[in-house]
């Protein structure tokens, strides 16, 4: 079974994460896809974070209305620092007749030499990635069968700027599922 990997804090998740995810799993050839919840980004250790079980249950919203999509909490089993490459070899272990699939955004491909283990990534897996407003994604012919630009619309939702704007009790709800708007309403989260 294809399955891709779209890993992130998802903190808040949002909209653009489930359109991502939705042209992917009826565009790009996989047959499930994970949202996989990280505990911690190494790249951004101080974001303000809210807590793992938040984070958890507001993806499962966004992923039991997405056809072939599930939500993971994989990561959080693995040590910290979480790495892709990490998760990934994990991933491929525990399943060994599966083949994973990367899901990242233009503006994470533009850092991916700075990955930990991104050659192995990229020797190992297939890399999908989608665009982002202001990142030109140019893969090296070294990666051409490895890396693969996809299609899907460009969103331009940033979870900092919905945490940003709910610190504010700015409204919201055009940036996130109703589920998971009311939810974070519900349990005042991002508030301070």
């Amino acid at each position: 079974m294809k399955i891709g990997i779209f890993g992130g804090t998802f903190n808040p998740i949002h909209v653009g994460h489930a359109i991502i995810a939705n042209y992917v799993i009826h565009h790009c050839g996989i047959d499930k896809l994970w949202l996989m919840v990280s505990p911690l980004n190494p790249f951004k250790v101080q974001q303000g974070e809210v807590n793992d079980e938040h984070r958890l249950r507001m993806a499962s919203m966004v992923s039991s209305k997405l056809e072939n999509v599930e939500t993971s909490a994989f990561e959080f089993t693995l040590p910290r620092p979480s790495y892709t490459v990490d998760t990934l070899n994990a991933l491929s272990q525990k399943f060994p007749d599966d083949e994973f699939y990367l899901i990242i955004g233009a503006d994470n491909w533009e850092v991916f030499d700075r990955w930990c283990g991104h050659e192995e990534l990229l020797e190992k897996y297939h890399v999908m990635i989608y665009p982002r407003e202001g990142y030109n994604i140019e893969i090296p012919a070294k990666y051409k069968h490895h890396a693969t630009a996809i299609g899907a619309p460009v969103v331009e939702v940033s979870s900092t700027v919905i945490r940003d704007e709910l610190k504010q009790l700015n409204n919201m709800c055009f940036y996130l599922p109703d589920d998971v708007y009311r939810y974070i309403l519900n349990h005042k989260l991002y508030l301070e």
